[in-house]
């Protein structure tokens, strides 16, 4: 019994001294990279996942060729968000134009263990009714249909991303940041082809609930606040969204005890993908929601 229990010590210990190694080779291995390499490997890295690597900020935003444009969007997807750790405020606006409804929808909040926000484009090609538009599944706009997106994302006051571009999905993500969505605030302008346009999307916000004196329209850019959602919950749905954002919360902390010896996302990424490859893999879970609508369609 005694051998048992030597051999067993040994072993751990073995292994220990193994990880302890391998943890110190990896880190003196990102240490010795350049700023610009690092940055290279990990686009190249998130390229497959639909994003990339904003510096300036420390922050990760979709890019125009991402995957996720092939899948559309429907009202039911923010339904089945939180089974995937995924707790935000939606504000889906619809409104037609052109022969055309459209869907522009934002988002903010913890998906996993990123805080972030998101402004999305769709449309269906022909007029739907009102009744229908929570079950008509969007197509993601083309080319010549993308907006002028901007938004500035704010956590308890302080900012935390600035993203702007001509998009049909334009995000920002703080790996490794817990938020609740009422901490989050948003301050969005959507810049639209014509006028005519830029008129119709105000009249649907208006129809969502906003003051018409809380939007603001420039020529073609439409600017206004998304600071609470209008949807009400139920006593059962607030009670799994506390139970999802306890779990976020713990993953939120285990990440950042994991990549403790850096303090920035490209460094702790990068260190995930050598020490914990299934973990880096995880870690940006929109992957896999969208493969979930995939299925869906």
């Amino acid at each position: 019994m005694y051998l048992f229990f030597g051999i067993f010590f040994l072993i751990l210990l073995f292994f220990f001294c193994l990880n302890y190694w391998r943890r110190k080779k990896i880190i003196k291995k990102i240490c010795c990279m350049s700023t610009e390499e690092k940055c290279c490997l990990l686009d190249e890295l998130l390229e497959p996942f639909g994003f990339c690597y904003v510096a300036s900020q420390d922050i990760f935003t979709s890019r125009i060729d991402a995957m996720q444009r092939e899948f559309g969007y429907c009202a039911l997807y923010d339904k089945a968000a939180l089974s995937f750790h995924m707790v935000f405020d939606c504000l889906p606006v619809y409104f037609n134009y052109n022969g055309r409804t459209w869907l522009i929808e934002l988002w903010k909040g913890q998906y996993g263990i990123n805080t972030g926000g998101e402004i999305g484009v769709y449309y269906a090609d022909h007029i739907i009714p009102e009744t229908k538009w929570e079950t008509t599944i969007f197509q993601c706009v083309e080319d010549k249909d993308m907006a002028g997106l901007s938004f500035n994302l704010f956590r308890k006051g302080m900012g935390i991303a600035d993203v702007g571009a001509r998009h049909w999905w334009l995000t920002a993500f703080s790996v490794g940041r817990f938020s609740n969505p009422e901490d989050l605030y948003m301050r969005a302008s959507i810049t639209f082809p014509h006028h005519e346009m830029a008129e119709a999307f105000a009249q649907g916000l208006v129809r969502t609930g906003y003051c018409p004196d809380d939007i603001c329209i420039s020529c073609h850019t439409v600017t206004f606040s998304f600071a609470k959602s209008f949807v009400k919950y139920g006593c059962l749905r607030r009670l799994r969204i506390r139970l999802v954002q306890c779990a976020n919360r713990f993953w939120c902390r285990v990440y950042l005890s994991v990549t403790r010896p850096f303090c920035l996302s490209l460094d702790k990424i990068l260190y995930l993908y050598y020490y914990l490859p299934f973990v880096f893999r995880k870690t940006l879970r929109i992957k896999k929601y969208k493969k979930i609508r995939r299925k869906r369609r």
